[in-house]
């Protein structure tokens, strides 16, 4: 049996470790990642490398899921590693990023942890303890907003083109039916924005598995629940190569549903700017 409460208190020293090497004006160089646009820096690998080696000195023989260096085998659990998600954004100057470390048992996350390095602040949960939030103190429900419409995020992968048309119709439907659309570019940022009700909403279409379980966690811990596009209930499973999802209060999702239901079959413009990924 894996103590819970032992890897959460090891994964958040780890992100905050590793948020340290990433705070606001640290120097960098930067390089070209794969053949989509991606980019990934020295502090990506700096990182990825501080949490592995604690991860690796307490518990011993746990297989390793990094963003930056792969899997590594192992026996009985996975961790989840992405060192710096919003790479893209440090690198032009945007103070939006984060550092997320996972614990998952039979592919499910069970500990997971959102660092942002800019503020210093760190959101956590264990499965079934409930989201807590800076100071290791317990999240409190978000309050009731004044505002008028829904704000939700929408992330795509990486292997989702410029003109794919159910990206395209997505964003149409998205955009003419709430107030604010937000394309972060560091999608584990917009999961700690669900957990505190600052958002209403995540929705992805062909997200990969490494940003997402440290996040999810914490806002499913929160209130939220993940569905696919039909409705159906989502379980998070890191071993799946691409998740489709609603991420939402029940109440919400009644409302995203048909609207997203609604982009089925319509016939988008050859895009000008076109989809992006993070």
């Amino acid at each position: 049996m894996i103590d819970l409460a032992r890897a959460h208190a090891v994964a958040v020293e780890a992100a905050e470790a590793a948020g340290a090497v990433l705070a606001p004006g640290a120097r960098f160089a930067v390089s070209a990642k794969g053949g989509a646009g991606d980019l990934v820096t020295d502090l990506d690998v700096r990182s990825e490398r501080i949490i592995i080696d604690r991860l690796a000195a307490a518990f011993p023989g746990h297989a390793v899921l990094a963003e930056e260096s792969g899997r590594t085998p192992g026996e009985g659990a996975l961790w989840v590693i992405d060192p710096l998600d919003g790479t893209h954004n440090m690198t032009i100057g945007l103070p939006a990023y984060s550092v997320g470390v996972a614990l998952c048992l039979d592919g499910a996350p069970a500990v997971g942890v959102v660092h942002d390095p800019v503020t210093g602040q760190t959101w956590s949960a264990v499965r079934g303890g409930g989201p807590l939030g800076p100071g290791g103190r317990p999240l409190p429900p978000p309050e009731p907003s004044p505002r008028r419409g829904l704000i939700v995020s929408y992330v795509v992968g990486y292997p989702v083109s410029r003109d794919d048309p159910t990206a395209m119709a997505h964003l149409y439907v998205l955009n003419r039916g709430c107030s604010r659309v937000l394309q972060l570019w560091s999608p584990q940022l917009t999961w700690i924005m669900l957990a505190r009700g600052l958002i209403d909403a995540v929705i992805a279409y062909r997200a990969g598995p490494v940003d997402l379980p440290a996040g999810a966690l914490i806002a499913t811990e929160a209130g939220a629940r993940i569905t696919t596009l039909d409705g159906a209930p989502f379980p998070i499973h890191v071993d799946a190569p691409e998740h489709t999802f609603v991420a939402a209060r029940p109440e919400t999702a009644a409302t995203l549903l048909p609207l997203l239901a609604s982009a089925d079959g319509l016939r988008m413009p050859e895009p000008a700017g076109g989809v992006t990924g993070r």
